[in-house]
């Protein structure tokens, strides 16, 4: 089956997120609508979209529109998720998944009353990378766990980007931390908890924004975290480190394993590189997605982790003494 897709705004990340994984899929982009009206036409071109629409309403209630992509900057996933629910259409939404874990849990909620699917575009959680390193944090091959190391840097924005508004609940934490503290959960899930936040630190580009935020945070058995993020730094470093007692394991690239498929790992019987697959983690994500509509195969997260992955950033908001968006 071939899903027919609606996108909500011309999107940077549509490209990679969307455009190139439906096609290689056999998906169907059949409505955009922007605020300008012209961005959307332009778009609609060059991805070869088969009709613009005038408003986001109008491309979730389009008969021939099965699901819904949405893009769209932060402030906005919430409100156009709970309308995309709404109309009974399933959802792949960009991280993260709301302001806040209240309006998260109203998400959720809906969904959950609803009957309809609502993915979390966490993509590097379906790339063979990112399994590898969940299974040698546990297969006993690093030893037991002692801590996580997350680094994500990318240069600055420009000043009218909307990752430093506040009113569009921009910031460090919820553009890169999502993914810091995602990671995080999910290692100390597959260890049999939880993670505590014991401190946060930020850096405030103006009131309320954060330019950089770094948090520790402990780990089930005694493990220890720190997930660092900034958007003020000369270049995209995006690695994830997993030490145990008996060796590591260094992801080069978590967030985008198919620009660099490679696990570093290290053990007393030497240093090993293994590579995963450049295949890109959004097709994964798309692929898992596709499943999940058309024959009800289980997603690896849902709209609980959606909402316990909220709550986690803004704690971390409150440890850094800033207030949730």
């Amino acid at each position: 089956m071939s899903l027919r897709i609606g996108v909500l705004g011309a999107s940077r990340i549509a490209e990679s997120a969307i455009v190139g994984p439906a096609a290689e899929l056999g998906h169907r982009l059949v409505a955009v609508a922007a605020r300008d009206p012209l961005r959307a036409a332009t778009f609609a071109e060059k991805y070869g979209v088969e009709r613009t629409l005038g408003s986001y309403t109008e491309v979730i209630e389009d008969r021939e529109v099965d699901v819904i992509y949405n893009p769209l900057a932060n402030a906005l996933h919430a409100p156009w998720n709970l309308a995309a629910i709404a109309a009974g259409k399933p959802v792949l939404t960009e991280k993260p998944f709301a302001n806040n874990r209240e309006q998260a849990a109203e998400v959720a909620a809906a969904a959950e009353a609803a009957g309809v699917p609502v993915l979390e575009g966490f993509h590097y959680l379906f790339h063979p990378v990112t399994q590898r390193a969940l299974e040698l944090a546990g297969d006993g091959t690093l030893g037991p766990l002692r801590h996580i190391e997350v680094l994500m840097t990318m240069p600055e924005p420009a000043d009218t980007d909307p990752r430093w508004s506040l009113a569009l609940a921009g910031g460090a934490l919820m553009d890169l931390g999502c993914y810091g503290l995602h990671i995080m959960r999910t290692l100390a899930a597959a260890a049999g908890g939880a993670p505590q936040i014991t401190a946060a630190t930020a850096v405030q580009r103006t009131p309320g924004i954060d330019a950089s935020c770094d948090v520790e945070l402990s780990l089930p058995g005694g493990a220890t975290g720190r997930a660092s993020h900034t958007m003020v730094s000369d270049a995209y470093r995006f690695t994830l480190q997993i030490t145990g007692d008996d060796g590591n394991a260094l992801v080069h690239n978590f967030i985008k394993p198919h620009d660099d498929d490679r696990i570093t790992v290290t053990t007393a019987a030497g240093t090993r590189v293994e590579r995963l697959g450049t295949r890109a983690s959004y097709t994964y994500q798309l692929e898992a997605f596709a499943a999940r509509v058309e024959d009800g195969v289980p997603l690896p997260i849902d709209t609980a982790d959606a909402v316990a992955n909220m709550a986690l950033i803004d704690e971390a908001y409150r440890a850094a003494g800033m207030n949730p968006r």
